[in-house]
């Protein structure tokens, strides 16, 4: 896999982040909040768009975002989805 700038750039300035192979042009920037570590924050939407795309249908996408990506649990750097309103 060749490193996006995105991703080089993270990993220089933010190196304990955690980042999903693969959905680079889904992230959206960097979470920050009191008391908490920051992480990555990824654009839901494009998420499934992405997974659309890699061969899933829709429905498909979506179950498989909340139960692999959304619900996943990997330490207090564990990447967060945004949904827009």
């Amino acid at each position: 896999m060749q490193k996006t700038k995105i991703r080089t750039e993270l990993e220089e300035n933010y190196p304990d982040l955690l980042l999903m192979d693969g959905f680079d042009d889904c992230i959206l920037g960097i979470c920050h909040r009191y008391g908490s570590e920051s992480v990555v924050a990824y654009d839901k939407e494009k998420v499934i768009k992405k997974l659309v795309e890699q061969g899933m249908d829709y429905e498909e996408a979506i179950d498989y975002h909340d139960f692999n990506q959304a619900c996943a649990w990997l330490g207090e750097t564990t990447p967060c989805f945004i949904e827009r309103i």
